[in-house]
Order: structure tokens, then C-alpha cells, then sequence
């Protein structure tokens, strides 16, 4: 009897995964080439930067009360005026580091939201808080959408989303293009504008991505020969120029091949509606049934 019910379970959980694999849709996190005509994306230039900090000045400063952010300050002092942030945070969505090899060699690098082409935090998200631009390729955060689980946290492939435990009602931070603020009140994200060094570019990605090997062509002793964020986990908007190796600059590296769709299929199809589990329940349901059966002949049998 026992070896029947763990066939019948087994054959009805292949039929069950198979029942949601075919209902499987669109992967919104795959939607869209890394060359979309429409993509907007921002091309940071290490080798322009001054490390003056004004972009993450603007960054918060348009996005404070919008995104309930707080200022962040070194040591104990809380009376200090500016901000000092040494990393991104549940309050900074934008922070510019500096890497030094030598005295006389070194680079600034800014780091914030990647807005990838295929968005791991998208993919894992179960309730759909994350989510990106079929137009602008934006990757954008619903904070009433949030239940908090910080999935998108563990999918992101440059550690970028933050939480913030020091609220009382938190939620995810991360750049979003300035989408609701700057974006849309002045076209172009906060940083970009504000950069006196023109280390940030703003525009079509397509068009960056074409500046950013024109750039390297004509100065091949400034930059190295790769445009970060052309192709990694499928692609990026927001690319970068550097004179130093892309791993030294705290950017990791990684393989151009997404695991967005991998985990997207199983988030968003054998998951959705919480199908897999309903049907796990069921069939243990099933068999637990069976085996009441059996144990009930076989006490009236030994009755007899």
C-alpha cells in the first residue's frame, strides 16, 4: 500500500508541475533587447569624476521626502549639517567611492541601481514591488506593493536594493531615474544635471552605448577597453568608463547570460496564485486519504 501512494503522489506532482509549466506567460523581467530603441540609461565616466559628491547631494535632496529617506551622519554628532553617507543605505540610493592603487594612481566610482535589461529583483519579486519600463527600461519600486520579504535583495546580482531597518514603516531603496521627481519634472535624473564634471551623460542607451565606444577609441590610453554594464547579466542602464579594472572598483564580474528568466519562471508561473502548493497540499491530502483506507481494511480484515 505504501509503495502505491508514493507512485500516485509522485505521478501526480510531475502532472501538477507540468499543469503550471504550461500556463507559463511573458517573463516581464526579459521583456525587451539590451539594444531597445526606447531604453533611457545614464554612461558614468570614472576618468571625469572629481569626487565633489554634488550627485548624491541631488540625488537625496529630490528624492527626500518622496522616498522617506533620512540623512546619515559620521560618528555621534546628529547636529551636523551634511550629509555623510559612507555606503548605500536605507537612506542614500547614490554614493561615489574612492579607489586608490597608489598616491599618484586612483579613481572615484559612483554606485547606485544598474537598472538592468533583466532585472533579477523584478524576477524574484512574488508580489510584482518591483517592476520595469517596457519604454524606458526603468526598474521601479512600489512600496505599497512591498511585503517586505527583501527577495529582491538576495536576486541582485550588484547588492544593490537596501532596507530600512531603522523605520518604523520601511521599505526598499533604490535609484529609479529619478522617475516621479526629476525625470519627470525637468527630463533628466538629478545626478546627470547637477555633475559639473560631466562625468554623468544622460540619454538612449543606444546612443551612450555608441558615445562610450567612440570615447575609447579616441583615447585608448584612458580607459580600459569595456563599457561596464554593455553585458552583463544580460545587459544594463547604467554604464560605466573606467581607467582601472571594473573589480577593483567594487563593480563584481559577472556573466553576460540573466538568471532573471530562470527564477522568474519559477516565481511568476509554478508559484503564482501559490498553484504549486495548493496542488502539494492536495495530493499529500490524497494519499493520506488512501493510506486511512488501507489502515481501515486491513483492521476490519484482521476483525474477521
Amino acid at each position: 500500500m505504501r509503495s502505491q501512494s508514493r507512485r500516485d503522489f509522485l505521478k501526480l506532482l510531475g502532472l501538477t508541475g507540468a499543469a503550471c509549466l504550461a500556463g507559463t506567460g511573458t517573463l516581464s523581467a526579459a521583456e525587451g533587447p539590451a539594444g531597445s530603441e526606447t531604453a533611457i540609461a545614464m554612461l558614468y565616466d570614472a576618468t571625469k569624476c572629481v569626487g565633489c559628491k554634488a550627485c548624491m547631494t541631488a540625488c537625496k535632496r529630490v528624492n527626500f521626502d518622496q522616498n522617506n529617506l533620512s540623512y546619515e551622519h559620521l560618528g555621534s554628532d546628529k547636529d551636523q549639517l551634511w550629509d555623510a553617507p559612507l555606503d548605500l543605505s536605507g537612506n542614500t540610493r547614490t554614493v561615489i567611492k574612492l579607489y586608490k592603487e597608489s598616491p599618484t594612481r586612483w579613481s572615484y566610482v559612483k554606485h547606485s541601481c544598474m537598472h538592468c535589461t533583466k532585472p533579477g529583483c523584478v524576477s524574484a519579486c512574488p508580489v510584482k514591488a518591483m517592476t520595469k519600463d517596457s519604454v524606458t527600461g526603468v526598474v521601479s519600486y512600489n512600496k505599497n506593493a512591498c511585503i517586505g520579504c527583501r527577495y529582491c535583495q538576495v536576486a541582485c546580482p550588484y547588492g544593490i536594493p537596501r532596507f530600512q531597518w531603522d523605520k518604523a514603516i520601511p521599505q526598499i531603496v533604490k535609484c529609479d531615474f529619478c522617475k516621479e521627481t526629476n525625470l519627470k519634472e525637468k527630463g533628466v535624473p538629478a545626478c546627470a544635471e547637477t555633475c559639473p564634471a560631466g562625468a554623468i551623460t544622460y540619454g538612449k542607451r543606444k546612443d551612450l552605448l555608441v558615445e562610450a565606444h567612440r570615447r575609447i577609441e579616441e583615447s585608448p590610453d584612458r580607459y580600459i577597453p569595456k563599457v561596464y554594464g554593455e553585458k552583463e547579466v544580460g545587459g544594463a542602464n547604467h554604464l560605466y568608463l573606467a581607467a582601472f579594472p571594473f573589480n577593483k572598483l567594487g563593480l563584481p564580474d559577472l556573466k553576460e547570460a540573466s538568471p532573471a528568466e530562470f527564477s522568474e519562471h519559477i516565481q511568476h508561473t509554478i508559484y503564482k496564485g501559490f498553484i504549486a502548493p495548493v496542488a502539494l497540499y492536495g495530493a499529500l491530502a490524497v494519499i493520506a486519504m488512501k493510506n486511512k483506507k488501507g489502515q481501515e481494511k486491513l483492521g476490519h480484515g484482521e476483525d474477521d
